[in-house]
C-alpha cells in the first residue's frame, strides 16, 4: 500500500473505533459496565474516570455494582451517575453502589436501533469525508511529476478502502441492532 494511502487507511481505522466505542455505551437490555466509560466523578477536586475510583463488577446479568475504594466516594460516585446520561437510578448500601438496569420496552428496543442506524451512517459519512479529502489530495499530486494512472490507481485503492471499512460499519449496525432486539 502506498504510504499516501496508508495516512487514509489509519484516519478510517479511527473512525470505525471511535464507532465501536459509540456502541460499547449504548445499553442493550443486559449491564454493560462499558455504559460508565464516560463517567467522571470528582475526586479531591479532580475528574477521574470512573472505573478508577472503584471496582466495577456484574454480578447479575442486568445489574452492576461498583465498590469504592474509599467510602467517602459514594456520594460523588452517585451524584457523577446521576447527572450522567446512564438513566439509571444508583443505589447504595453504605458500602457498595448497585445499578439495576430495567427490561427494555420494545419499543425503547426500537428508539435504540434508530440510535444505532443514525450513528453508524454517521461513522460511515466520516469514512466518506475521508475519502473526499483523499481523492483531493491525490489531484494535487499532479502538479508533482505524478502520472495520472499512478492517480487513479491510488483513488481506486482509496476508494477499495472506503467500500472495506463500510461494510465493516454494516456488520456492526447488524451486530448491535441484533444485540439490542434480543430479548
Amino acid at each position: 500500500m502506498d504510504e499516501r494511502i496508508k495516512v487514509y487507511d489509519e484516519k478510517m481505522t479511527k473512525a470505525v473505533e471511535f464507532l465501536k466505542s459509540e456502541y460499547a455505551s449504548i445499553r442493550a437490555g443486559r449491564a454493560n459496565p462499558h455504559v460508565l466509560d464516560k463517567i467522571k466523578v470528582d475526586y479531591y477536586g479532580t475528574p477521574t474516570p470512573l472505573q478508577q475510583v472503584g471496582n466495577v463488577t456484574v454480578p447479575e446479568p442486568r445489574m452492576i455494582q461498583i465498590a469504592p475504594w474509599e467510602k467517602s466516594l459514594i456520594k460523588a460516585i452517585e451524584k457523577a451517575i446521576l447527572a450522567s446520561d446512564v438513566g439509571i437510578t444508583p443505589s447504595n448500601d453504605g458500602a457498595v453502589i448497585r445499578l439495576v438496569f430495567p427490561e427494555l420496552t420494545e419499543e425503547r428496543r426500537k428508539d435504540l436501533v434508530k440510535e444505532v442506524k443514525k450513528k453508524g451512517e454517521e461513522g460511515k459519512v466520516a469514512v466518506r469525508n475521508i475519502r473526499r479529502d483523499g481523492n483531493d489530495a491525490l489531484k494535487k499530486l499532479t502538479k508533482e511529476d505524478v502520472s495520472e494512472d499512478e492517480i487513479k490507481d491510488m483513488q481506486d485503492e482509496l476508494q477499495k478502502l472506503t467500500d472495506k471499512y463500510g461494510k465493516q460499519i454494516d456488520a456492526m449496525i447488524e451486530e448491535k441492532s441484533k444485540e439490542i432486539l434480543t430479548v
